[in-house]
């Protein structure tokens, strides 16, 4: 149902129900949040690759045939609590999580998609949020996630028709990194982790959190958030630190 692979300080978490479009069960959603909980407190993880088993799906989003056998599943729509709701569990992650989105990412997977820090499209990938048209209107941040990241007209011709978008024109407009072959997928969302993981984590964790949550307010509370942290934590750097770390760079940057 969730498989974990390690490869040295990254993990591949797979959503693995290929049989039902890697459909979000109750299941696999409580297994997701326990996997996010364990790679996040691992010391030996850096960074978290997200995919999908196959090449027909990512996820697409919740299970409908649990939601319709069952009048208490419909509650997971509006569920803000980690163990069921999927972005939440992704959040829970301090570390990076890299969306490798490897088919088609609908509604609720839409939603978890969204959830990661960077997105790479397979050419198979395909994007839509049917939630008007299944009846069930977003809980899990897409409505206000998707304007914010493509902008408002772009994202109420998805939400107001449907529609699918392909992975080429997801990175046209911003949603998406970049866009690679189907069999390039995972070697190129290894080779970012890869470059991720060369940082120390704990700067990673810091940065990410740095955007994150100056993201969430007015640019001016932004830059004042950012001025706070980083003299905090910059007080605490020495000037050998500084050196060792710019011929890193500098050695990195001659190999490039």
């Amino acid at each position: 149902m969730l498989l974990i692979e390690r490869r040295g300080s990254v993990a591949v978490v797979t959503l693995n129900r290929p049989e039902a479009m890697n459909a979000l069960s109750k299941a696999l959603r409580l297994a997701l949040h326990d996997a996010m909980i364990q790679l996040d407190q691992d010391p030996d993880v850096s960074v978290v690759i997200l995919t999908g088993a196959g090449d027909r799906a990512f996820t697409a989003g919740l299970d409908l045939k649990e939601l319709g056998g069952d009048p208490a599943a419909m509650g997971a729509a509006n569920d803000q609590d980690a163990r069921s709701n999927p972005v939440r569990a992704v959040e829970t992650c301090r570390k990076p999580v890299i969306g490798a989105i490897n088919g088609v990412a609908i509604t609720g997977g839409f939603e978890l998609a969204l959830a990661c820090d960077v997105l790479l499209a397979s050419e198979n990938a395909r994007f839509a949020d049917t939630h008007a048209r299944v009846g069930i209107m977003p809980g899990w941040g897409l409505s206000q996630k998707l304007s914010r990241l493509i902008g408002p007209y772009r994202a109420k011709e998805l939400s107001l028709t449907g529609n699918f978008l392909d992975a080429r024109t997801a990175a046209d407009w911003g949603l998406v990194n970049r866009v690679t072959t189907a069999s390039d997928l995972m070697p190129t969302a290894l080779r970012m982790a890869d470059e991720m993981a060369s940082i120390p984590v704990d700067a990673l964790s810091f940065y990410k959190a740095l955007i994150d949550d100056g993201y969430a307010l007015a640019f001016g509370d932004g830059l004042s958030l950012e001025h706070k942290r980083s003299s905090a934590r910059n007080r605490a750097v020495t000037p050998e630190a500084v050196e060792q770390r710019r011929r890193q760079v500098m050695e990195r940057g001659r190999g490039q």
